[in-house]
């Protein structure tokens, strides 16, 4: 997760992206959790690969993910960007025994046994249009035999998400340490794709796991998307408060699924469905739906769809599907 988002910019110039929270809470915590019901075991240890210039704080909310789980943290540095390999291979130290590696920007809703007799695992999603993604090739045992990236002929419908399990992740990390030293680069970056390789090679067995659903949050609008498709699996659920105690509410009306966070001011607004509010925020004299909002914001006078709105923003106005970052002032 060392990289800044740019795709989501402006939302990431003051936030890593991973951080950014989905009905509210941080992507990367949903992630974390979400794997640890998945492999239904205790987790010894998460390991966070992070940009150095991230910054104390955001260090310090990463090793609350991993101790939330009763997990020792751990945080890595990538300094350069050199690929998913390079970056595994930053976390070196904490390469052994069963591990999940995951891409911190994906979200996804499973219910499946791991195969823990496989020596790895893939998560992937059926897909509609494989041609713009990087699917795996099946064999008659459901083995994984090949990954081809956005294939132009038909491969298979089975798209990578970017979380896999390894009964052994040292074998990766031997793999990925040759991949460096033969200086294997795809534009100019090394990638876990080739270290899988040189497993298989072996004759190492690659299973798919498959999730349900596939949430992307690299853009501002498929991130308000997986914002409301996150809301009507909690809501489903029932299993997460979404709305807190503490709200205060004047001539407001809540139409749920929605997250609602701590002293949240509701007057003469009309809320939801799938909106998010993040803590300390005000509303007033405004319709929102189908929106993200972090915390400290102040929106009045709005009538808001599909917007996205930063930490201690302030809008004011007339526009609609909007996206401003963090202390922005629209008044």
């Amino acid at each position: 997760m060392a990289g800044r988002g740019s795709r989501l910019r402006p939302h990431t110039l003051t936030v890593p992206k991973p951080l950014i929270p989905i009905a509210g809470k941080p992507i990367v915590q949903r992630l974390v959790e979400d794997i640890a019901g998945v492999l239904d075991e205790k987790i010894d240890e998460v390991a966070f690969i992070i940009s150095e210039d991230f910054g104390q704080e955001i260090e310090n909310k990463l090793t609350e993910v991993a101790k939330n789980l009763n997990a020792k943290p751990s945080i890595y540095y990538q300094d350069k960007p050199l690929g998913t390999g390079h970056a595994i291979m930053c976390a070196k130290e904490s390469l052994s025994g069963p591990a999940v590696v995951a891409y911190a920007d994906t979200l996804f809703k499973a219910d499946f046994t791991l195969d823990k007799d496989a020596d790895a695992v893939m998560w992937v999603k059926q897909v509609d249009n494989p041609s713009a993604f990087g699917v795996v090739q099946l064999n008659d045992d459901n083995h994984i035999v090949d990954l081809v990236e956005k294939p132009e002929e038909f491969v298979s419908d089975l798209a990578v998400i970017g979380i896999y399990y390894f009964k052994d992740v040292a074998l990766l990390k031997s793999k990925l340490e040759e991949v460096i030293e033969e200086n294997i680069m795809r534009g100019g970056e090394y990638q876990i794709n080739d270290g899988i390789d040189k497993m298989r090679a072996e004759g190492r067995v690659f299973k798919p796991g498959k999730v349900d659903e596939w949430m992307d949050c690299g853009n501002k609008t498929v991130t308000v998307e997986t914002n409301q498709r996150m809301l009507n699996f909690i809501h489903a659920d029932q299993k997460e408060n979404l709305i807190s105690d503490s709200v205060k509410i004047e001539n407001s009306e809540i139409i749920e699924p929605c997250f609602i966070g701590e002293n949240v001011v509701l007057k003469n607004a009309k809320i939801g469905p799938h909106v998010s509010l993040g803590n300390n925020t005000v509303v007033e004299n405004t319709e929102m739906k189908n929106s993200l909002v972090q915390e400290n914001a102040e929106i009045k006078n709005a009538k808001l769809d599909n917007a996205m709105i930063g930490n201690f923003a302030k809008y004011n106005g007339e526009f609609t599907a909007i996206s401003i970052g963090d202390y922005s002032v629209l008044e």
